[in-house]
């Protein structure tokens, strides 16, 4: 491939943007994607999409005109003009694509790649293009949209360390010529790059969320959101930048995330973002959400026969990445002290769960279904209370299919609303009363621990509606501290119910969204009795507690299809709070 060889010194701007724009269309014209019959990679997004015409590009896009500033203003490491891959360009021209009055396509976008794949240099030449690039539209010549810099540009690269943003703001130096740094007056600082008179910045941020509220960047890039979540304050400072992009001037601010394969069940704001955007896309809704990733099929093995063909397959245009069978990543992916997830998040960029998963994420969302609780439907529930830290979960399961739909689990909002939260259990009384009057409950089993009053006032007030009792003690109550033996049986009937298929969990509320976390977020744990589940350490606040009042209702289910007893006639009485 051919490179951009001829410098601003020596024609004028404009022709050499012109000339810039014409390799790339010409290259993108005369490139195909390369046919893997061993291991094709699994597509997200439009960059790799091919259709008959060729390419799969936007019909109009700012993005030509950032290709050209990138390569007219910008160096590369050998000091040659700066040259996306095909692949970074045709992720560019859809991330930069306007419909046809100019506005924005997608107001965010994800970029997932294996490491190593170039992801921070696109994100610096992204940060420089949003200073002095032609990157606010300006109208139309020729059918065709032209981009202006904007003047007033403010950049953000946000990490939770400052090694992220380093990763980034070390480029500069070199990306950045001579010409550039005259003709727009850039400096460059370790934590900041300023141009224009101070008027555009690039900054890094690592700070807490409360430095970021309130800004109006028009830039923000999002590094390694994988790694964003409840215990480095990632969900708020994902909060504060989307609150912040909203209140932007007709909503022109931009958002870039860069990352890795998340590991599923961690609830990271990587996490988040695709579960948003695989849900809009499922139901055919436009969020503004570009998500382009490049991941190798479920069933590619960590082998030295196989390795070097799956990573390949999804280098993409990465041709510097070292994938022969000898190469560093291959040594990587054979070495055995390498956790065998975490080499397939890093290497395959395959979103898997941990070694010692509970439920594959895969496996759990195959049985999502749009069915929903009727009244009058016969349902058992499971609860498990908790006061501050733990979470508090009512979970339903009709008795005739299995439909699992959780009722509420309550847990501590993330942050400073959350040091002092305590579950508010006149309400989650209220809820478990309105669900009696509302459903046909034959069978309530509630862990004890912290709830001993509500669970045997519960004992008195239902057990004439429910057709089997929970202990020989009481109607209601089940003690989870206690029934090793009976918990792990039922643990791992109720993981072969999952993975063969014979249960089905409500979606498309936030509740469900909950109850997936808290399954994902179960752990293996072998006892002598057989698999039983956990948190990942005592003191993670990765909650479980949905699962854990999953597999009471499951017990109760059990208890009450093995007693051969019909449900009792329901007094029809409904409680309210």
């Amino acid at each position: 491939m051919a490179g951009l060889l001829v410098s601003t010194t020596e024609v004028s701007p404009d022709a050499e943007y012109d000339r810039i724009i014409a390799w790339y269309r010409a290259e993108l014209a005369r490139s195909r994607p390369v046919e893997y019959v061993d291991w094709p990679p699994v597509i997200v997004g439009p960059t790799w999409k091919w259709t008959d015409d060729g390419w799969h590009l936007p019909a109009h896009s700012l993005g030509w005109g950032v290709l050209a500033w990138c390569g007219a203003w910008l160096r590369d490491k050998h000091g040659q003009p700066w040259q996306f891959t095909l692949e970074q360009a045709r992720f560019l021209l859809w991330y930069y694509a306007v419909d046809e009055r100019g506005r924005w396509l997608y107001h965010s976008a994800v970029l997932q790649r294996l490491k190593g794949h170039g992801k921070d240099p696109v994100a610096a030449c992204v940060s420089l293009a949003a200073c002095f690039g032609p990157v606010v539209f300006d109208g139309w010549v020729d059918g065709i949209p032209v981009g202006a810099n904007d003047p007033t540009a403010w950049v953000q690269l946000i990490a939770v360390s400052q090694r992220q943003t380093q990763n980034t703001m070390k480029l500069f130096p070199t990306l950045v010529t001579e010409e550039a740094r005259a003709r727009y007056g850039i400096q460059i600082g370790r934590l900041n790059l300023w141009g224009l008179g101070d008027s555009v910045q690039v900054e890094a941020i690592t700070a807490s969320f409360l430095s970021i509220e309130g800004g109006r960047p028009t830039q923000v890039i999002r590094n390694e959101t994988q790694n964003w979540n409840s215990s480095n304050q990632g969900h708020e400072m994902a909060g504060a930048i989307e609150g912040n992009a909203a209140k932007s001037e007709n909503g022109a601010a931009r958002m870039l995330d860069v990352c890795n394969a998340y590991r599923p069940g961690e609830d990271s704001v990587a996490e988040r973002v695709r579960d948003a955007a695989d849900a809009a896309a499922r139901a055919n809704v436009n969020v503004g959400i570009l998500y382009d990733s490049l991941e190798a099929p479920a069933a590619a093995p960590l082998t030295i026969d196989a390795a070097p063909a799956v990573l390949r397959s999804i280098a993409g245009d990465s041709v510097w990445l070292d994938t022969d069978p000898d190469g560093r990543i291959v040594q990587s992916i054979l070495n055995k002290s390498n956790d065998e997830s975490e080499s397939r998040r890093k290497w395959y960029n395959q979103v898997v769960a941990t070694a010692d998963a509970l439920i594959d994420p895969a496996v759990f969302d195959e049985l999502g279904s749009d069915d929903r609780l009727s009244d009058g439907d016969t349902i058992v529930l499971g609860f498990d209370g908790g006061k501050t830290d733990d979470a508090t979960a009512l979970i339903a399961m009709r008795v005739e299919d299995r439909l699992i739909q959780p009722i509420g689990i309550w847990q501590a909002p993330d942050g400073a609303a959350g040091r002092d939260w305590e579950i508010d259990r006149t309400a989650v009384d209220g809820v478990v009363r309105n669900v009696f009057g509302r459903y046909d409950v034959v069978g309530f089993f509630a862990d004890v621990a912290l709830w001993e009053s509500y669970v045997d006032q519960w004992s008195i007030d239902f057990r004439d509606q429910l057709a089997v009792k929970a202990s020989p003690r009481s109607s209601v109550g089940w003690d989870m501290r206690g029934g090793k033996r009976d918990l792990t049986l039922a643990n791992e009937s109720l993981v072969s119910a999952v993975v063969d298929e014979r249960v089905r969990f409500t979606t498309g509320r936030p509740v469900d969204t909950l109850m997936r976390t808290h399954v994902l977020n179960a752990r293996r744990r072998l006892n002598s009795f057989g698999l039983s589940f956990g948190k990942e350490h005592r003191e993670s606040a990765r909650k479980v507690d949905g699962w854990a009042a999953l597999l009471l209702a499951d017990m109760a289910r059990a208890k009450f299809q093995e007693s051969g007893k019909r449900s009792k006639p329901r007094t029809g009485e409904a409680f309210f709070f």
